[in-house]
């Protein structure tokens, strides 16, 4: 049988609590104060889905390799899906306006929209809808 997760849990470090705070609050996160200390919040993805933002130093804890310098090079991409492409666009815009750089130019494929931005610390995230309808069509 397959293994199939309830809940997932996304690690980034950040290098300022209180601004990344600022930051997801002003594009419209919410966080679990039941998760977050002076340490790390936990963003609030969806009922199933957080991301838990960690000081350098408290992530330095979890792990055994070097930290990466996600401000100079790609460590992955959080890619969440928007209910259209007005909604991924608005996130996107937010997250510009909040301090946010684009990563990259708006790409549409007809059935997909996604939106890309890099949040204070570096962290690539996209905002994508899919029309399944248009899909269909392709």
């Amino acid at each position: 049988m397959a293994y199939k997760s309830t809940h997932t849990f996304i690690n980034l470090p950040i290098k300022d609590l209180n601004r990344t705070k600022e930051f997801f609050g002003s594009i419209g996160f919410e966080f679990n104060p039941q998760f977050s200390d002076e340490n790390s919040a936990c963003l609030v993805v969806n009922d199933n889905t957080f991301v838990q933002l960690l000081t350098e130093s408290y992530f330095r804890t979890f792990i055994t390799k070097p930290l990466a310098d996600v401000a100079s090079a790609a460590a992955g991409i959080i890619a969440l899906s928007a209910d259209s492409r007005e909604q991924a666009d608005e996130l996107a815009n937010k997250a510009l306006a909040a301090g946010g750089k684009e990563s990259r130019a708006p790409m549409d494929h007809g059935f997909m929209y996604v939106r890309s931005f890099e949040d204070l610390d570096g962290h690539l995230w996209e905002i994508a809808f899919f029309d399944p309808s248009a899909y269909s069509q392709a």
